[in-house]
């Protein structure tokens, strides 16, 4: 008899691991977003990005969140409104939709995406699956394609002593290592002129001018390193930092986009997208 049980229950066990390894596919796509307040670059960017989402899924329903309470606060005295993602994801769920893939267009995986997780850390007994796919520079692989892409999309001349300086936010968190990786990739990848700081983490301004120096570099183009080309593109990089450099004796020439204008980056997200919802 005791053995009799022991071998219904090994089998109630295996059908059950079985079972849990089968996941059904999303429904809904919930794209994440930090925000804007400028039209232009939302334009380019974010509502570009949910766009390409929603032709690579066409079968699945597609909503946005931004998660900058700040930025939503601003947007909603203009008569503009955007979801929280609880909002948007409970909105989803009483449009009949359970299963969820959640794609966040941040660059690293930093305070905002610890923010996201525990948000969402709290909806789970909702839904039957929510899946939180991961930011722009989360591996190696990623990390080495993203150089790729902005080293061939702002070329610089060496023998004329031009420089790439590409800026990020930077963050307390960890994760801010993410962009000395990318500094350092860029010249093992063999652009010995391409620089990577932040404003607010590290590698700084100093660090790179620094390098810059020993480098006698002549001209820099500063590019963001940054999703939308919003208030630190406007301000910092193009005023505080350009300023700084020309005081320096460097040439500055701007390159104001933000990543998420690049088609080649928008594919990898959609490609992080793709992986998530398998």
């Amino acid at each position: 008899m005791r053995k009799l049980f022991l071998f219904i229950t090994i089998i109630l066990c295996a059908a059950y691991v079985r079972a849990q390894d089968v996941v059904e596919p999303p429904t809904a796509i919930l794209m994440v977003h930090f925000g804007t307040t400028y039209d232009d670059t939302r334009a380019k960017t974010i509502d570009a990005i949910n766009a390409k989402a929603q032709k690579e899924f066409p079968g699945l329903a597609l909503a946005e969140a931004y998660t900058s309470r700040i930025v939503m606060a601003r947007l909603e005295k203009r008569g503009i409104r955007k979801e929280t993602p609880t909002d948007a994801l409970l909105r989803l769920r009483a449009q009949g939709h359970r299963r969820i893939l959640i794609q966040p267009t941040y660059i690293i995986d930093g305070i905002e995406m610890d923010r996201l997780r525990k948000e969402i850390d709290n909806l789970h007994p909702f839904f039957d699956s929510l899946w939180i796919s991961t930011p722009l520079l989360y591996s190696v692989e990623d990390a080495q394609q993203v150089c790729s892409i902005l080293a061939a999309r702002h070329p610089a001349d060496n023998k004329k002593r031009e420089h790439v300086l590409f800026v990020g936010h930077g963050t307390e968190n960890p994760a801010t290592a993410l962009y000395s990786q990318l500094d350092y990739m860029m010249r093992a990848q063999g652009h010995p002129n391409y620089h990577v700081a932040t404003i607010e983490g590290y590698p700084t301004f100093d660090t790179a001018v620094r390098e810059m120096k020993q480098m006698k570099a002549r001209k820099v183009i500063l590019v963001p390193l940054l999703f939308v080309a919003g208030d630190h593109a406007s301000n910092d990089i193009s005023v505080e930092w350009k300023q700084q450099l020309e005081e320096l004796g460097f040439s500055v020439e701007l390159h104001i986009e933000g990543l998420g204008e690049v088609p080649e980056i928008q594919d990898l997200y959609t490609k992080k997208m793709k992986n998530g919802s398998k």
